[in-house]
């Protein structure tokens, strides 16, 4: 039974976590340098970027989870470790060796993500130092120093909590995550880490990451651009008073809060896209095929035509219906319908594929909320998808068109 949902980074029984500022950031109030560890771990997963520039992190900590069960995760923002030759694979592995010298564990035994700039050198007298720092810094309440060290252009910590009771016993799920540009995953630049203290087997949390990337993390886009960063990481401890996930029904109950977690982070990723006003919810019903909703939803929050008429606050629907028409979705336009919705009322714009007429002053007051949904009934079957973006401003171009200075 699920107990408790908080937008907060709690601890898990079994980690301790922490958050300095190494010297990676110039700043130096910046926390820059994360470090999450599990000594006694029990199983671990993870999903990473199809990009195929992808940075010397994501290598090493695919090769690492193909070798043993992770104790520990380090993480550091400001640089991405990308595009940064062979130098850069020596320096992912030799943060892996030092952060497993700290620790007294084996270098296979932890994984690595990096975030920031790409194309520049780590600075490594600056990382080892912070790592010699930060694992004396580790405690069962750093996870939220944890979680404001893996943030770049976010504006606000992306956490969320959710308490589990099974038979009698109390479990957690905690998941951290950073995003805000350069996010189109396909597993954003973005980074998730989620945690629990209930027992699992280590191939229903990799099957079970997967299957729920694909409706959460997979299902944002706020740029387009699918970074060569991207992870999302799952760890268990092995805590002996949390609940045991065996039968059916206790997967179904930790199926429902890990999934909840993912979407709950990914939305707050689309939510905080750099510049953005507004979320946007893109639903999509009555698909002949899930595969044919999930394109349709992405293809709609991913076009820069419909995320800037929402900036402005346009009901300008055609964008919609064209950004679903080229998406590779199979659907009949003629049987579509379409609404807009926000907790300032709705409009309906398309019934059976044709436009309805609405009044332009209530549709600009829908569309001023800061989070609107798109709904789309294709009319076609019985499947759905859910995708998730934000509106593009101004300012999106001012921050990427400054990033580096």
């Amino acid at each position: 039974m699920i107990q408790k949902l908080e937008y907060k980074p709690r601890p898990v029984q079994g980690f301790k976590a922490a958050g300095i500022h190494s010297g990676i950031k110039a700043k130096g109030d910046l926390l820059d340098l994360a470090l999450i560890y599990c000594e006694n771990a029990g199983a671990g997963a993870g999903v990473f970027t199809q990009n195929i520039t992808k940075a010397a992190p994501v290598s090493v900590t695919e090769t690492h989870l193909t070798q043993a069960t992770p104790k520990a995760i380090l993480i550091n923002s400001g640089n991405a470790n990308a595009c940064t030759g062979t130098q850069g694979m020596t320096d992912a592995i030799q943060s892996a060796k030092a952060t497993a010298e700290a620790l007294g564990i084996e270098a296979n035994e932890v994984l690595i993500a990096s975030t920031g700039i790409i194309g520049v050198p780590m600075p490594m007298n600056q990382l080892l130092n912070g790592i010699k720092s930060i694992s004396s810094e580790l405690s069962e309440d750093g996870i939220g120093k944890a979680s404001t060290a893996i943030m770049t252009t976010d504006t606000f910590e992306k956490a969320v909590s959710i308490d589990i009771e099974l038979g009698g016993k109390k479990g957690r799920i905690t998941g951290i995550s950073k995003g805000s540009g350069m996010i189109h995953p396909n597993m954003a630049t973005m980074l998730g880490f989620v945690m629990t203290d209930m027992t699992v087997d280590d191939t229903y949390l990799k099957e079970l990451l997967k299957k729920v990337t694909s409706k959460s993390f997979n299902m944002i886009s706020v740029d387009g651009d699918t970074s060569t960063n991207d992870m999302v990481l799952a760890l268990s401890s092995a805590s002996e008073n949390a609940p045991c996930i065996v039968s059916d029904a206790d997967k179904a109950v930790f199926d429902e809060a890990f999934s909840t977690v993912c979407v709950e982070l990914a939305k707050l990723i689309a939510k905080d896209g750099e510049g953005a006003t507004k979320l946007l919810e893109c639903c999509v019903s009555g698909a002949s095929t899930e595969t044919d909703a999930a394109k349709a939803a992405k293809s709609v929050i991913s076009s820069s035509l419909v995320k800037s008429a929402f900036f402005g606050s346009d009901a300008n629907w055609g964008r919609i219906i064209c950004a679903m028409g080229y998406s590779g979705s199979s659907f009949t336009p003629e049987k579509v319908d379409l609404k807009m919705v926000s907790d300032k009322g709705e409009i309906e714009l398309m019934k059976s594929g044709a436009p309805v007429p609405f009044d332009e002053e209530h549709a600009l007051n829908v569309l001023s909320a800061d989070t609107i949904q798109i709904l789309a009934e294709l009319n076609d079957g019985d499947c759905s998808a859910t995708a998730w973006g934000c509106d593009l401003t101004y300012e999106y171009v001012k921050i990427n068109g400054e990033y580096r200075s």
